[in-house]
Parts: structure tokens; sequence; C-alpha cells
């Protein structure tokens, strides 16, 4: 006897999102354009495509969140309820009761000066009448279910004395709280830690199984699909080019963009295969190279400030980068990376030891000899959209660093400037555009070119490709490699995401609670690694094949002393 078919809880047909209507004198821009789909109950449905492709736009229109001078037509049914072109008074009776979205950075999505406990009793209150008393014990009942630590405590916490991942499950919590069918996910781990998206994507995966809960994940990371999708729709400038179960998808994608994707995807070794090591630094002797950086038993303490004690961000690190060369530094949200990469560039000063750029130690130099040593240092931001100055145009952000320690002006100047963007493969007209009408990997090609226009020695690249889909990382790593060998700078590259570290590092890393852990070639240290930490690094990494990936968590589940292997 077959088993009834599940509950479409979303049902979205012929969907068309429109901007430029309504008398406007912009051409009217289709961007998403008839799309179907069906959520059922109990079904992770995953959402994967470009930027740009409809993604969240889609998502977005189901609670009727688009933004100003879109417009959309179609139909869009929960549990069979037509919402589309729904007034606001049902549609509020809508957001957080039949569906509720969690947003991608929680740290937007939470109010800074209010106690978790507070935030969630208001949106318990906006879904109905409830005492203070009934709130307070719903809101610990909800921060329980999302396995917040000690709920009955951090009820009464700030945002800001939680975690990365915490506040992401808060978020979670808060979206529960009316007991949606419909659970909309945008981009959930994005911003997480591998350890603590694995935690992530269990609680999701455990609120499916326990409440039935219908949930449609919005993600650019493929390895995320084939960890917790049950069926994949990939978008394509706003149009579905395939949808399959997530095992047919990976096995044997049929479409030619489908297959571009997966193929952009950075992978871990396996165990008994090895990344060929980079051709530059295999010519190099590195007995001969004396470090373009290096740090000597360093330390950083941050001060006690407004009642909070000293706080260690960095613990006795010896470390050193040699010309040419690419050190990857990893591990979780308050490890230290980024500390260490701030002190690096002189900003921040060592507590004690010493860092040390080509000779000079950066702790006992004048404020205007650093000045100087800054024109071989550069920092590539993980969002280059805030590091670039939206009224400025694209050329003047180039050659801005050129100007500031006059290397060049006039004809000059502009002659640089378009040669910098031919070096990062874009055309010299692009020096006219504002950043506001670049896509996301454009405007990082041009943070490239703005660090790379001084010739630096030492690139500090924090996190430079988290924001990127998949395809637009993998052409940016590629640029970053042929830059490397044009450039011969050397960069200490700070990521979360192991599998990129693993494609562009030749060292790696691993940071603890401020601790050095391990260290060593990069290949080496994630195919056979040392220590606990770092295997449980390397276990938590998704890999892009639904089969293996779900082996391996049920191997992790029975076993949990045991690595998986990857």
């Amino acid at each position: 006897m077959k088993t009834a078919a599940k509950q479409a809880v979303l049902s979205i047909k012929d969907l068309v999102i429109t901007f430029g209507a309504d008398g406007s004198r912009g051409p009217l821009t289709t961007v998403v354009d008839h799309v179907n789909l069906e959520v059922r109950q109990g079904e992770i449905l995953a959402l994967v495509g470009e930027s740009g492709s409809g993604k969240s736009l889609t998502a977005r229109a189901v609670l009727g969140l688009l933004p100003d001078g879109a417009q959309a037509s179609g139909s869009i049914e929960l549990d069979g309820e037509e919402v589309l072109g729904a007034d606001e008074a049902t549609l509020n009776q809508v957001r957080g009761i039949k569906a509720a979205m969690v947003f991608q950075e929680p740290q937007t999505a939470l109010n800074p000066v209010q106690k978790v406990g507070w935030q969630i009793a208001q949106v318990l209150r906006a879904h109905g009448k409830i005492s203070r008393a009934a709130a307070r014990f719903r809101a610990i009942e909800l921060l329980a279910m999302v396995e917040i630590p000690d709920p009955e405590r951090r009820v009464d916490w700030y945002p800001h004395q939680l975690s990365g991942g915490q506040k992401q499950r808060v978020v979670i919590a808060l979206a529960l709280s009316g007991s949606p069918d419909l659970l909309i996910a945008d981009e959930p781990t994005t911003a997480l830690d591998v350890t603590v998206q694995a935690e992530i994507l269990e609680l999701l995966r455990d609120l499916r199984d326990r409440s039935g809960t219908a949930i449609l994940l919005i993600t650019h990371n493929m390895g995320v699909v084939a960890d917790i999708a049950d069926r994949v729709l990939v978008l394509k400038s706003g149009q579905v080019v395939e949808e399959r179960s997530v095992f047919d998808l990976f096995a044997a994608p049929t479409e030619p963009y489908t297959k571009a994707l997966l193929a952009a995807v950075p992978r871990l070794p396996e165990a008994g295969h090895a990344r060929p090591a980079v051709a530059l630094v295999e010519r190099l002797e590195d007995s001969l190279l004396t470090p373009i950086l290096r740090f000597d038993d360093v330390s950083i303490v941050y001060p006690s400030r407004l009642g909070n004690k000293a706080f260690r961000a960095v613990d006795g690190v010896s470390l050193s980068v040699r010309p040419g060369e690419v050190v990857g530094l990893v591990g979780e949200s308050g490890s230290g990376k980024t500390t260490l990469g701030r002190s690096a560039l002189g900003v921040i000063r060592a507590t004690s030891g010493s860092v040390s750029f080509d000779g000079t130690d950066l702790g006992t130099i004048s404020a205007t000899n650093l000045r100087g040593l800054r024109k071989g240092m550069a920092l590539i931001h993980q969002d280059p959209a805030a590091s670039l100055d939206p009224r400025r145009s694209v050329g003047q952000s180039i050659g801005e660093p050129l100007e500031v320690h006059r290397f060049a002006t006039g004809a000059l100047l502009r002659n640089r400037v378009g040669e910098l963007l031919e070096s990062v493969r874009l055309p010299r007209s692009f020096a006219h555009r504002a950043p506001g009408e670049l896509s996301g990997g454009q405007r990082q090609r041009v943070a490239l070119a703005r660090a790379l226009a001084l010739g630096p020695r030492l690139l500090v690249a924090d996190e430079p490709t988290s924001a990127l889909d998949v395809s637009v990382q993998a052409d940016v790593l590629s640029l970053f490699a042929d830059l490397r060998e044009e450039y011969n700078f050397a960069c200490l590259f700070i990521s979360h995401d192991l599998a990129v570290v693993h494609q562009v590092a030749d060292r790696v890393a691993v940071l603890r609670s401020g601790e050095l852990i391990e260290e060593g070639p990069a290949a080496e240290v994630f195919r056979s690694p040392r220590q606990d930490y770092t295997r449980q690094l390397v276990a938590a990494v998704p890999i892009p094949d639904p089969l293996r990936q779900r082996e391996g968590r049920e191997r992790a589940r029975v076993a949990p002393d045991l690595t998986v292997a990857v």
C-alpha cells in the first residue's frame, strides 16, 4: 500500500517579480521569471543559485516582504491560503504563525540594547495575549528547544553576551515562537564557523524531525545542501533550471549551470590524496628565506573596560610567513585570527612578544616610520562593499593609496589604475563606475586591485571570499593565484572555510582560544591532523556529496570519538 503524499505547506505557481513598474521611467526588469515550487510538510527544499538569481526575493515574496518598487504576480499559497497580494492585516496573521524567516546575519536581526528574553516575549505578545510570566516561561522553553545552554539564566542576557552560533539559535527561537508550519532560512550558516555551522544544521534537522516543520533553505553552500536538503531547486537569472532530489542532483546533474556550480565547490583532500605544492614555493629553499612577517611569542590582551574583565585574545603565538608564501590562519570565532591579522599590520600592538615586518619590530617603531612601512603591506576586507567608499568612483578608490603615498598623479595615476583593473580581469572603463554598480565578485576584484596598488610584499586577507557565491568564489580564488604568481606577495589568509584555505595556502596555522595548537603544510594538516581540535574542525566541514556526508554524520553519531574521514 502506497503512503499518501504529504501536504504541501508552501505552493508557488508562476511567480513573476519585476522592478520598474507603476510609471517609473526605468525599463521593466524581470528578476523572478515564472518560478514554480512546492515545499511539503517535514521536507527541506534547498533554493540555490548565484547572487541575483532571485533566491531571496522568491522567499521574501512568501511573507510580503518585497522591497519598494517590486511588483509580484502569480500565486503563493500557505496551507492552501492565497497570500500573494494579501493586505497587511492578513499578512500579519501569516508572519510568524504560518511562516517565519531566519535571516543570514543574527547581529542585525537582534536588538543590541534589549535582553533576548524580552525580544522573544515581544514576538509572543504580537501573536496574541499572554501574561509577562507566561511569556518569560515560553521564552525559556524556546531557548531550551534551540539548545541554548542554561536558558533560565541566559534569557536575561543581551545579544553581545552570546557567541555567533548562540545568537543564530536565538534568531531561530524567535522564528519558532509562533509554531510556524514553514521556516524560511536565508543563508543561516554563512557567517558561522564550520563547527557552529554543523550544530545549526543539526538543530534544523531536529526541528524538522520533531515537529514536521517544512524548511525552505536558501544557500550558496553546496556542502550544506548535501548535508541537509531533501530536494534542490536551482535558479539562474530568475528562472528554474533544474529541480531534483538531492541525491540525483549531485550524482548526475543534467544542466550545464548546475554542473558548473558543483565543479566550483572547493574540497578538502581525502586520505591518500594531497594537493600539489604551489610551484612558486617549490622553487624556493625555505631555509634560505628570511620571513617577511614574524610573530615571536606574541600575546595580546584587551584591558578591562566598563566592568568587563581583561581578555587575552592571543596567547604566546610564534609563527612566520616567508616571502611569496601564503599561510592560512583558521579557527573558530574568538580564536584570535583577526586580532593576529591586525597586529601584523601594526593596527594592534602586542602586549608581550614581538611582531616584525621585514625585520622591523612593529611594537617599537615610531608612527612616522610605521606609515612608511605600511606601503609594503595591505589589507583585504571580508566585505568589499564596506571597504569601498560609495561616494567615490572605482578609479578614485583604487588610486587613493597612490595619491596618499605620492606615487602617481594625473595621467600616470589614471594609467596605473587602468593597469590594476586589467590585472584583476576588469576593463579600464570600470574606473568611472560607482561601487554600487558592481556585483559582489566585481567589488572584491576592485578591493584586490586597491590592495595591490603599491606593490605590497604582504597581504592580510580577512575572510575575503566568505560573502561570495561558490562560482564567484572560484573565480576570485583563481585570480588570487594568478596575482600571487605575478606580484610574488606573501599573504596571511584568514578564513573559517577550511576547503578554501586548503586551495590557496602553502601552510596552515590552527588557533584555538588564542593559542597556536597546530601548524604545517596545508595538505598534510587537513589530510592527517595531529590535534583533536583540528580533527574536529575537519570533520565538521560538510562534504559536497550527500551520500558520503550523511554516512559520515551517522558514523559520528554512533561513534562520536571517531573522526569523520574526508
